[in-house]
């Protein structure tokens, strides 16, 4: 008989596959682009400005933060190991929220619960989840 996965490794799994399935198809190469005569040399483009942070949908943000609640929305904010302290997350401030959750999705700050949840959600979806979680007293 074979054992279950834990939820974490089950989560891993699906991002990963995820993320071999939404990748950009490769650019074609240079011998595949058609020849241009006397093309005139073009100067390297500017890099763009970072763009501004998505506004925050609430309540979009309280619907992506049913996994969250199993963690930090505890009394006491215990996780299920009573081993150490689950922060509060609820009321903080939008820009640590932002943050927060981009640091764990690029693996600046490690967790392996909270890089697998982050890796999975969209800058919209941190700036909506920041939103909601921001808000509430």
């Amino acid at each position: 008989m074979m054992r279950p996965l834990p939820i974490a490794a089950s989560l891993a799994l699906l991002l990963a596959a995820f993320a071999v399935t939404a990748q950009d198809p490769p650019a074609p190469a240079a011998a595949d682009a058609p020849a241009t005569e006397a093309a005139p040399a073009a100067a390297a483009p500017a890099p763009a400005a970072p763009a501004a942070p998505a506004a925050g949908d609430a309540t979009r943000g309280k619907g992506l933060t049913y996994t969250c609640r199993g963690c930090h929305g505890l009394t006491g904010y215990k996780n299920a190991y009573p081993s150490y302290h689950v922060p509060k997350i609820g009321g903080q401030s939008e820009t640590y929220l932002r943050n927060a959750l981009t640091e764990y999705g690029t693996g600046k700050r490690k967790h392996p619960t909270m890089q697998a949840q982050a890796e999975s959600f969209s800058q919209q979806d941190i700036a909506d989840i920041a939103a909601y979680l921001s808000s509430l007293k």
